[in-house]
């Protein structure tokens, strides 16, 4: 059996809150119990980290109680920043998403194998995706496969 390495998956803040909302509780308590499981890498980038730091406690437990052995920081360096202001320029997301383009572009330059989000607005959207993937290319990187936690079917891992 060819023995795969375990994806890296940059995860949105929106999938923490899941965990919290009816809504998408279910899918993200079984992604967060398969990272325990060391089924996959967590990608967390500083923006993440801000956006958690403003979240309920219980939120914010989630992230705390992940092993640091199945999570990677990814820093907010000037690469990131330039890549973000790319998407903005190229009008794939507006000013005012800053953050969104910030998740985005940290997932890339961290070559994440995926990006995991409830964010349907602003990055789990088809035209966003191309246009995401279309300035990634342009800027030299690989294209990203962004979903949902609903997609993302971890059984086929293991």
């Amino acid at each position: 059996m060819i023995r795969l390495r375990k994806l890296r998956v940059y995860v949105d803040t929106p999938v923490f809150g899941g965990v919290e909302d009816d809504e998408f509780m279910e899918e993200s308590r079984r992604f967060f119990s398969h990272v325990q499981r060391g089924n996959y890498t967590v990608l967390l980038s500083d923006e993440t980290l801000r956006e958690l730091d403003l979240a309920p406690e219980s939120v914010k437990a989630v992230w705390k109680s992940l092993e640091p052995g199945n999570v990677e920081l990814v820093e907010i360096d000037d690469e990131v920043q330039q890549l973000s202001v790319a998407y903005i320029d190229e009008r794939i997301l507006e000013k005012t998403s800053e953050g969104d383009a910030l998740h985005v572009a940290a997932a890339t330059v961290a070559d994440a194998d995926v990006i995991l989000s409830w964010n349907f607005k602003h990055i789990v959207n088809y035209d966003r995706i191309r246009g995401f993937n279309g300035v990634n290319l342009k800027h030299g990187y690989r294209a990203l496969s962004i979903i949902s936690p609903m997609e993302l079917d971890a059984d086929e891992q293991e």
